[in-house]
């Protein structure tokens, strides 16, 4: 796969996932194997001790320190995911283009001005995470006008996906907005702008992909490579408590739930005492330390996502939840990056010879 002169090995992206689920050691071990490893800017800098009170200094410093942990790891393709809902979003993009990251991934919203932040010589890829292909096209003809530039690729990413979920909670179960619907309408949206500036935008299938076959199938659809975030959570590199990772095995079907998040947007999320107390309208008293997400209703909300978030990852399940995929049900045990990526290519190579 193919990213500008970016050449990874295997058409597999990790997702980045926060808060502190991927940092370097889950980025670097993906890469390692000849994927793109992504750190997660999300809350980077909750084990700062000094967090509460210098939040930008804290979550600078954090992500300088995971970036160069994960180079001294790994020579492979290393990103960033950068929501672009997060209030210190400027910093992140800056920090992580100052350390010369290889790529920026940036959804939850649309990153209209990320080009804005590239200076001369300065060879750190620019992929937005779209929903649509309307969004698709938006940022195509933003780029272009504004700063004559387009996406080096786009990742696609359907209504399966963990976490927050760029859809309206109407649209999730709908069949008009599935990722084998959207996906090759967003491959024919760049497509256009792809021949007239002689520049190739792969396009990146996300959401709900779980095996080899699935690979296959969304290859077949029109995509250059695959996101894959879920599967990754049950790896022995994967940087969040074993507490956390337990959740995902122990996790039936019936226990992936949609939830209404603080920030405005339905997320996917692993049912637990702690989210049937917030649907219960138990209040989890907070004071907003953070004002992390430009969009979060801190005031009316019943608890504080970031703080359930840092307690998830450190093991902490009763003050705390996980997001996770549609398919995180059908995970049964704990491997390794290298085992789960060896895995999906003999899945994908027997699914080739099927079809």
């Amino acid at each position: 796969m193919k990213i500008g002169e970016l050449v990874a090995r295997i058409p597999i992206i990790q997702g980045g996932m926060g808060v502190g689920i991927s940092l370097s050691g889950l980025a670097s071990a993906v890469a390692n194997e000849g994927g793109i490893g992504v750190i997660s800017a999300a809350m980077i800098g909750m084990g700062e001790s000094d967090i509460t009170k210098n939040f930008i200094e804290a979550n600078i410093r954090a992500l300088e320190n995971e970036i160069r942990k994960a180079r001294e790891k790994t020579k492979g393709i290393l990103g960033v995911n950068i929501m672009v809902a997060l209030t210190n979003f400027a910093d992140m993009v800056n920090t992580a283009i100052k350390e010369k990251v290889d790529i920026l991934f940036c959804g939850a919203g649309l990153p209209l001005d990320l080009p804005k932040y590239l200076g001369k010589g300065i060879n750190t890829k620019l992929v937005p995470i779209v929903s649509s292909a309307k969004a698709a096209k938006i940022l195509c003809m933003k780029w272009l006008r504004n700063f004559n530039y387009l996406p080096d690729a786009f990742v696609v990413e359907g209504p399966l996906a963990g976490g927050h979920l760029g859809f309206k909670a109407e649209q999730i179960e709908n069949p008009e907005f599935t990722l084998e619907k959207i996906l090759p309408e967003v491959v024919a949206a760049v497509k256009p702008f792809e021949e007239k500036n002689n520049k190739k935008i792969p396009v990146i299938a996300a959401g709900g992909i779980y095996s080899g076959e699935d690979i296959n199938k969304f290859l077949k659809l029109g995509a250059s490579g695959v996101q894959i975030a879920t599967r990754f959570v049950a790896t022995v590199e994967c940087d969040a408590d074993s507490k956390f990772k337990e959740e995902f095995i122990k996790s039936r079907e019936g226990d992936i739930i949609l939830i209404n998040s603080p920030v405005g947007l339905p997320g996917r999320a692993i049912k637990n005492k702690f989210l049937e107390d917030v649907n219960n309208g138990i209040k989890k008293p907070f004071s907003c330390p953070y004002h992390c997400i430009s969009t979060c209703d801190f005031k009316r909300s019943t608890y504080c996502i970031a703080l359930a978030l840092v307690n998830a990852k450190k093991g902490k399940l009763n003050k705390g939840f996980a997001f996770a995929g549609k398919n995180a049900f059908r995970i049964s045990k704990i491997t390794t990056v290298k085992e789960l990526i060896e895995s999906l290519i003999e899945e994908f190579k027997a699914a080739s010879k099927v079809q």
